[in-house]
């Protein structure tokens, strides 16, 4: 029950030992402080790595060849491997139940000219299914299509900033710009998460390019997207039976590990997210020790507290105080200072967290956030832990004889 006496006591007793009440509030407010900032900036780092992996698709393989490094069935080391058109369509007639497209790619670099304009961009040679590998999204026009590939059209699709360098203010689609020497004619414009980078590429059909470099049939590497229903099991499953069938066919050795190279991005995706996970793991140990540390601190707070008060306890029961009454005072002067300067720490570590945004994504934390509930649940423990801070001294204080009490030093 409210009782208006107490409060006015409680009120009191914290006005009269001002630096005693401070410290106990900002043991606790820096407890929940410091156990927002490191669950916010964990999950910060979480939204980095899932921005950062899922700017392109997690169910992709990267094929690149390499040069042997293992003399195998009569054909010497140091031999250059090679994609080409064949490897293409071989792996589509064998694995055709896993896999959801394939698109080759030739990356070369060139001056790129429009009227007065010019610059050296990456030029890159792929298949209409590299849009899916790249989530490219298209701000005008179109992609590249399969009539592309085929006829070995000279359009090109460009990055937005290439528009913007080239270009200016004028729309690019329908222009004609030389690249390295080649009339090719925009059909669209691309924008990438992926950063300024992705978007100063320029994509041509990879059969265009074959075509100008004396109608070759070879590609740099090749991307494989498979389908996401094979899970990670799958996924490895389908990355050692590739590697089995490309070797057997290049003629490289199982004990080879310079003749090819695959990257499961599935693979790469799952170790970056355990890592992730330790990471959260190593930050929520560091937060709960933070707790841990804010409630030994008050219970140490709270013991001193009844120690220096047990004169002035036993003048009350020796007046007729009941050891109720010097408990409930007690504890709701603990309860109160510890809900304070606990909605003052957990609302000023909100506060932080939400002025900070991208500030700090060099440093691989991007929009820190913590969920409120987890926020509130921190505070009520520590309120919790607080108040039973409090009563065990409390309870200890009131069974004390007010003769004993009077003669305490």
């Amino acid at each position: 029950m409210f009782s208006r006496d107490t409060w006015h006591e409680i009120f009191e007793t914290i006005q009269k030992n001002k630096l005693r009440t401070f410290l106990s509030g900002f043991t606790v407010a820096l407890g929940i402080l410091i156990f927002v900032s490191l669950v916010g900036l964990t999950n910060g780092l979480q939204n980095t790595f899932n921005e950062f992996f899922s700017n392109n698709s997690n169910n992709m393989l990267y094929l690149f060849p390499g040069r042997t490094s293992v003399p195998y069935k009569g054909y010497k080391s140091g031999r250059q491997i090679e994609f080409d058109v064949s490897d293409i369509k071989d792996i589509e007639k064998n694995f055709s139940l896993m896999t959801e497209y394939i698109t080759p790619r030739i990356d070369r670099g060139g001056v790129v000219k429009y009227k007065s304009e010019f610059n050296n961009y990456n030029i890159r040679g792929v298949s209409e299914s590299f849009q899916f590998a790249a989530n490219t999204l298209i701000m005008k026009g179109r992609y590249l299509n399969k009539e592309d590939i085929r006829q070995k059209t000279k359009f090109a699709v460009i990055g937005r900033l290439v528009e913007q360098d080239l270009f200016g203010s004028e729309n690019a689609i329908g222009a004609y710009i030389d690249i390295a020497g080649s009339v090719f004619k925009v059909v669209g414009v691309f924008q990438d998460e992926g950063g300024d980078d992705e978007e100063r590429q320029i994509y041509i059909p990879y059969t265009t390019r074959q075509l100008i470099e004396k109608n070759t049939d070879k590609v740099d590497i090749l991307i494989i997207g498979f389908k996401p229903e094979i899970g990670y099991v799958g996924a490895m499953a389908f990355e050692s039976s590739l590697n089995k069938f490309l070797r057997d066919k290049k003629y490289i050795s199982p004990a080879d590990q310079n003749g090819i190279y695959i990257r499961n991005v599935a693979d790469q995706f799952k170790q970056n997210q355990q890592f992730a996970s330790v990471l959260a793991y190593i930050a929520g140990f560091i937060a709960f020790g933070t707790i841990l540390a804010g409630i030994i601190g008050i219970s140490n707070i709270m013991v001193f507290v009844v120690k220096e008060r047990t004169k002035e306890l036993g003048i009350r029961k020796a007046l007729g105080a009941t050891p109720r009454a010097v408990i409930s005072s007690i504890l709701l002067e603990s309860v109160f200072i510890t809900t304070i300067s606990g909605v003052i720490g957990m609302v000023i570590g909100i506060a932080i967290l939400s002025s900070l945004g991208e500030k700090l994504k060099d440093f691989f934390i991007t929009d820190p956030y913590i969920n409120i509930g987890l926020a509130f649940f921190a505070t009520f423990i520590l309120i919790l832990f607080g108040a039973i801070a409090g009563y065990i001294p409390a309870k200890r204080a009131s069974k004390i004889k007010p003769i004993v009490a009077l003669r305490d030093e």
